[in-house]
């Protein structure tokens, strides 16, 4: 089961994110070498992932490459999502829809709904292709799925290009598993060990597990191919000679489906709509048609699109003093074109400080100072001799620069060779001033409506579940440490009466601190999804605190602390966090259990319990793995269960960042269910990135392919390594294209 959280805003991010880089393809074009040919640029298959149709090739993609395939043929609907996450590291993640069975044999359960399978796959590059030696790849396909397309795979592939006849990519591979059911050479792997001469079938557990027994093993086959791009640059066709029989397909051993092929060679075409579209068509096995499409972009060359108001240029009529100056129009100013909100002013001999909120606007806070510079010195007086920005987070202040007001003079006026705003500013230790403000436009209240919708794919009772809501958000601060927050979400439209999640009978007694959402989303027109009072803290230079209480998330109300120790500019930080909860009954709107059977139906909620992890953030300075970053959750989940949340991320150049990650716990795999351990992927995606306007807000994608009790974190509404993420930015990255 798949639960997904995000503002409807983010509806709009993949479209354009599509379709974006078009415009700088045709730039590129524009300045390409006369008479070049077209480029061979790398495909992708019928299941997701670069290769031929059914089988892969030892072919990588450009950095950064991502794609959504959809093909569809008699058999299966494949949807994937195809991303090149590292140079040398290719993942893909897909759904299927098997078009001739169902979910299950208890209508009751899945009714009519085709069976869905999720599948991972990953292909890592061991040799990169040489002026004499191909580029060689060995690969994975559905790994820790329930074994329908389980395969593994080494190939490797070469490019031949002509001047007058165009590019032929070749490939050769070796291929076990789903890639090798056709069996026409023996494993050469069974002659080093016997366990690699019988395949095991089936999967382990409750599926979700890595069967790692199970690679390598079994029948082999050589499969291979040719893609060729023709001198006419949209069309490419495809020669393939399949390693696959296809009697072990799900239809076939299933469904009594006949997929025998006439001949093991497939042939396909592939025509680019624009650059970021193909469409594809393919004749396979001797009987079989394939149809399908493919969105494609690049988070590693995405530029920001937006176009810019200027700066303002110097001008003569600044206030003679700072009793002159008209605050309110130089806030509203530096809001609109610097993108900082004034809070506080100060004034400390020839340096006028300004304090206020985050930066909206810009994640390039160079940029950001440049512009700040131009209204601060329009404004103040020709004495004031530096400008101070110090900027907070949920009143915390989290960056400090100081800008040369004579220094930015000679940058405006070109006054030496290749002037920069680096010139003129300098990062300086954060500080809280508790002098007396010159100017106090601090704004205790602070609220807004954000539509949200929650999805899931791949559900037994439906393949598509929603709910749409309307959450309204605010949050006024009592002192300026302590905090009341609230957020309120009505429930607009939804199918998840369909949903009919029940515990199997297998015997567990697990808490249900998350397979009870259907009661608190569908069974509530309008919840009270937070409530809490926060108190946040600084000691020092680089310790932090959030104490809070109230009514959590939407499923736990209770109280609880979190610290975090976080140097500037560092590639590490620390921290912990401990929770007294209780779980809310979804009956009432301010309500918990009183006791762990108080929901009934022999259903198991936890009326009083705590959690609590100890946090690791590192991120390494090792080439190869440039701009990522590792989090480790250890301590107690939800449900009572001990273990660990490993989360692995990486952010490209652009600032898009993809992440996984997976809790493994003392929960059993049989107690967990279905899927084994909790496990899901994210999208993180900064607006100004697809925005006409600069903005420093993102848009975030969380697909969980199934959600049960183990393994499950408490929603918290405020991270610390979130609130000080300009200490030493993650997410306030600048775009570097």
């Amino acid at each position: 089961m798949l639960f997904k959280r995000f503002s409807l805003s983010s509806l709009l991010i993949c479209s354009n994110l599509l379709l974006i880089t078009h415009a700088y393809a045709e730039e590129a074009d524009y300045f390409a070498i006369p008479f070049q040919g077209p480029q061979f640029k790398p495909s992708q298959g019928n299941l997701g992932g670069v290769g031929l149709m059914q089988m892969p090739s030892g072919r990588m993609a450009e950095d950064g490459a991502f794609s959504f395939n959809y093909t569809k043929s008699s058999e299966y609907q494949f949807y994937s999502i195809a991303l090149q996450l590292m140079p040398w590291l290719e993942t893909t993640i897909r759904y299927t829809q098997v078009e001739d069975l169902l979910y299950s044999n208890d209508e009751s359960f899945s009714g009519s709904t085709k069976l869905a399978d999720k599948g991972i796959d990953a292909k890592l590059r061991l040799l990169e292709e040489s002026h004499w030696l191909p580029e060689v790849s060995v690969g994975l396909r559905d790994i820790g799925g329930t074994g329908l397309f389980d395969g593994e795979f080494i190939a490797a592939t070469k490019r031949l290009s002509t001047d007058d006849y165009g590019q032929f990519d070749f490939t050769l591979g070796l291929g076990w598993g789903y890639f090798g059911t056709r069996g026409n050479i023996s494993n050469p792997l069974c002659t080093a060990a016997d366990h690699f001469c019988d395949r095991i079938s089936g999967f382990s557990g409750n599926g979700g597990s890595v069967d790692y027994n199970r690679w390598f093993t079994g029948p082999a086959s050589i499969f291979g191919g040719v893609e060729y791009q023709t001198p006419y640059e949209p069309l490419r066709l495809k020669l393939e000679y399949d390693g696959n029989n296809y009697s072990q397909d799900r239809p076939v051993t299933n469904g009594g489906i006949d997929m025998t092929p006439r001949t093991p060679w497939n042939v396909g075409a592939l025509y680019a709509i624009s650059d970021g579209f193909d469409v594809r068509l393919s004749y396979e096995r001797g009987t079989t048609v394939a149809l399908g499409f493919t969105l494609s972009t690049n988070f590693d060359t995405i530029k920001t699109p937006w176009i810019d108001d200027p700066i303002p240029a110097l001008g003569t009529d600044q206030a003679t003093t700072l009793d002159g100056v008209d605050w309110k129009k130089l806030d509203a100013e530096l809001s609109k074109v610097a993108g900082y909100q004034t809070e506080r002013v100060y004034q400390e001999n020839d340096t006028v400080t300004i304090v206020s909120k985050q930066n909206s606007k810009y994640r390039d806070r160079d940029v950001a100072a440049e512009r700040a510079a131009a209204v601060l010195v329009n404004h103040l007086p020709t004495d004031i001799q530096s400008y101070k920005i110090i900027e907070e987070s949920k009143n915390i202040p989290v960056k400090s620069t100081k800008i040369s007001a004579q220094g930015y003079r000679d940058i405006a006026n070109v006054e030496y060779f290749n002037p920069s705003i680096k010139d003129a500013i300098v990062d300086l230790p954060v500080e809280n001033i508790e002098s007396e403000p010159l100017y106090d436009n601090f704004e205790p209240l602070s609220y807004g409506f954000t539509p949200h919708l929650t999805q899931s794919v791949g559900s037994p009772e439906t393949f598509y579940l929603y709910s749409l809501t309307m959450k309204g958000d605010a949050s006024y601060w009592l002192t300026n440490n302590l905090q009341l927050s609230s957020a309120i979400s009505i429930n607009m439209v939804d199918n998840y009466d369909k949903f009919n999640f029940k515990v199997t009978p297998d015997g567990t007694s697990n808490y249900r601190v998350r397979t009870l959402v259907r009661a608190y989303v569908r069974d509530n027109d309008a919840n009270v999804s937070n409530l809490q009072l926060t108190w946040f803290q600084k000691y020092g230079q680089n310790w932090y605190q959030q104490v809070y209480g109230g009514y959590l998330e939407t499923m736990f109300a209770g109280v609880g602390t979190e610290v975090l120790y976080r140097q500037p500019d560092s590639n590490w930080a620390i921290g912990a966090d401990i929770n007294a909860i209780a779980q809310r009954n979804p009956d009432s709107m301010f309500g918990i259990f009183e006791n762990d059977y108080a929901y009934g139906a022999g259903t198991k909620v936890l009326s009083r319990g705590t959690t609590g992890h100890l946090s690791i953030y590192y991120q390494p300075q090792w080439s190869f793995l440039e701009d990522t970053m590792f989090r480790v959750d250890m301590g107690k989940f939800l449900a009572t269960d001990v273990g660990a949340r490993f989360d692995f991320s990486k952010q490209y150049k652009s600032g898009v960042i993809v992440g996984a990650y997976a809790s493994k716990t003392n929960m059993s795999a049989k107690d967990f269910g279905e899927g084994s351990f909790t496990k899901g992927f994210y999208l993180s995606i900064p607006f100004d990135t697809i925005s006409l306007k600069p903005t420093n807000s993102r848009g975030y994608l969380n697909w969980q392919p199934i959600t049960r009790d183990g393994g499950q974190m408490l929603g918290k509404r405020n991270s610390l390594y979130g609130i000080t993420d300009m200490v030493s930015p993650w997410y306030q990255r600048p775009n570097q294209n």
